[in-house]
């Protein structure tokens, strides 16, 4: 008789509730623990939002009010309100919901009546109230199973919905909503949606100018030229040069979902930007050239729009839907219009836009012998790279199910690499690893890139001197003692970063380790602890002889300890610019030759250890 019979008992039929927190990456990409800005809390968030702004898309609730307090989220629109007796299908019942009939929701963000099930299922506490025609509809949830299903009364609140939330924390872990990525969420909501508001905590969110605003806020560095902004029949596109930033940045949106990873629609934009502009100026371009440091934004407006998965980061849909145009031909035949007659009636503009063009192709001719040496040395070394202990899989491989966990982690020195080296996940996590201080890379071109030896290996390494379509590490990990030296190393890779590849770091991709500072154990139990105020409370927590041992360096922490820092349990900090922060003057303060300012900016803020203590 064989061990395992396979028969009709072998089959299981999950419901839905258990399909979803037995498989949550399904429906809500990772889970992670709020550090980084596609974490599943955020997600979960989304989902809730995503079906008020379908209410206010569709004409209904120009306010939408969020509060988070703690873990406990609400959301509250003045929509139409879910029709009463369907109040509970639709949160506990799979592929229910208002959207398959697109007559109700022609142009909605979540179709596939997935989202908020997804979001009770993963929450240790659910309630959602409708409010319709002066009648209330209450349901209390725990991971989705009913608590209370209250009858329909009376009320006097105005028509709506009303959910809220706490996400499980035996899924979820020790997690905590980061202001910044919630924020940063609010204002793409407004951005794509002028006349709606958004309160956050008592705090309103509004947009007059859409993309334009959007834009204006992400410009970390001197323009060219000012926003060209352009609208038409549900589409809407503004773009810029910066002077001084590398690379590409786009900003795009479908149905005002923000597609992160882009999609159909981005793609259409950067070609229809290159041949509107070769076309205006009469003269064949390289595409590099007309793209290198530009920042644009495209939203659009699709019926029942095709996501690549269900957390909608990138979109797939080739057709505008309907009798319309393919994608592609939509966004070329816009663009090539509305840009071309912009152009024509702005000379002053034009011209600038030309010179910046101009500019590009100067600096990448003279770029181009030294980049053709300096990937001959890249290629010898990559053959026998001392710097690089490469991971087996990469975040470039778009079909590798772990490809968000690759991590490459940037150390000082070969002790330090050596120990995470030995105790690192061989199939996700890569080592770099540096010989001393790099260059401080404030102000400089980025010839510096190539002729730097170093900075041009960790370039090669991470596979970003084109962008970051083809990145190779999820995560870019900053890991340095926390010593004076080892914090100004941490502040001269992000001046790099920062300086020549800001898409990593506005794409939230660049962290630092957190490593503990102490040892705390006793016979039975062993506590690392990363702070003063942990190792008191370990300390206290302990009985008996009490041993207590201080880390001075990675180096100092054994392998065999290592790998609980760096598994499931890794601290990371995301290094996160705040909205009203620009490069420029960031960098300018921090790595610029301001020593005395500087000087008078750490006395100011210089803190007593024995006074923190006191207190």
């Amino acid at each position: 008789m064989p061990k395992h019979q396979y028969t009709e008992d072998s089959i299981k039929s999950l419901d839905w509730k258990e399909h979803i927190r037995m498989r949550p990456g399904m429906y809500i990409g990772k889970l992670g623990d709020g550090n980084s800005y596609d974490d599943g809390i955020y997600v979960l968030l989304k989902e809730i939002l995503d079906n008020s702004m379908d209410e206010f898309v569709m004409g209904f609730g120009k306010t939408i009010d969020i509060s988070i307090r703690g873990q406990k989220v609400t959301v509250r629109d003045y929509g139409r309100g879910i029709p009463l007796g369907k109040v509970l299908d639709c949160v506990s019942k799979i592929n229910t919901g208002g959207k398959y009939d697109t007559k109700a929701f022609k142009k909605a963000v979540g179709l596939n009546g997935v989202g908020t099930k997804a979001v009770n299922a993963l929450s240790e506490y659910f309630n959602i109230q409708s409010n319709r025609d002066n009648k209330n509809k209450l349901i209390e949830f725990e991971r989705g199973v009913v608590l209370q299903d209250n009858e329909i009364v009376d009320t006097t609140q105005r028509n709506g919905t009303k959910i809220s939330f706490i996400p499980d924390s035996n899924i979820f872990g020790k997690y905590r909503f980061l202001e910044d990525y919630v924020v940063n969420m609010i204002w793409n909501y407004v951005y794509l949606n002028p006349g709606l508001s958004i309160v956050y905590n008592g705090t309103k969110f509004f947009s007059e100018n859409g993309l334009h605003d959007l834009l204006q806020a992400n410009i970390d560095s001197k323009l060219s030229y000012p926003i060209i902004h352009l609208k038409g029949l549900d589409i809407e596109i503004a773009l810029s040069h910066s002077t001084q930033k590398y690379g590409e940045t786009y900003f795009s949106f479908v149905n005002g979902q923000h597609t992160t990873q882009g999609g159909t629609h981005q793609s259409a934009l950067r070609e229809a930007i290159v041949k509107t502009l070769r076309d205006f100026y009469k003269k064949n371009y390289d595409a590099a050239d007309i793209r290198q440091s530009i920042i644009a934004s495209i939203s659009l407006k699709v019926m029942e729009p095709v996501f690549e998965s269900q957390t909608k980061t990138k979109l797939g849909s080739s057709d505008m839907g309907g009798n319309l145009p393919t994608i592609r031909t939509y966004v070329n035949d816009f663009t090539k219009n509305s840009l071309d007659n912009f152009l024509h009636k702005n000379k002053e503009i034009s011209d600038l836009l030309l010179r910046k063009i101009q500019q590009s192709e100067k600096e990448r001719k003279e770029l181009s012998g030294i980049k053709k040496i300096s990937r001959e040395r890249a290629k010898k070394a990559n053959l026998h790279n001392r710097k690089l202990r490469d991971c087996k899989l990469h975040y470039n491989n778009l079909k590798h199910d772990r490809r968000l966990e690759t991590t490459i982690f940037i150390t000082e020195g070969d002790s330090a690499s050596g120990s995470i080296t030995k105790s690192r996940d061989v199939q996700t996590q890569a080592v770099f690893s540096l010989k001393g201080k790099p260059l401080n890379s404030y102000g400089l071109t980025k010839r510096i890139v190539y002729e730097n030896e170093e900075f041009n290996l960790l370039q090669n390494a991470l596979n970003i001197e084109d962008g970051l379509d083809n990145l190779r590490y999820n995560n870019i990990v900053i890991a340095t003692d926390a010593d004076v030296d080892g914090m100004h190393i941490r502040l001269l890779l992000i001046t790099f970063f920062l300086q020549f590849f800001p898409d990593l770091v506005k794409e939230k991709h660049l962290y630092i380790l957190q490593t503990p500072l102490f040892r705390v154990r006793n016979k039975k139990e062993t506590i690392y602890c990363y702070d003063g105020t942990e190792k008191k409370e370990a300390e206290a927590k302990l009985s008996g002889k009490i041993e207590v041992t201080r880390f001075k360096g990675l180096g100092e922490i054994s392998p065999s300890e290592f790998k609980n820092f760096i598994g499931q349990d890794i601290r990371l900090d995301p290094i996160v610019l705040k909205r009203d922060t620009t490069i420029d003057e960031l960098l300018k303060f921090y790595m610029g030759k301001n020593t005395p300012n500087r000087q008078d900016f750490i006395i100011d803020n210089l803190k007593i250890e024995d006074n923190l203590i006191k207190k």
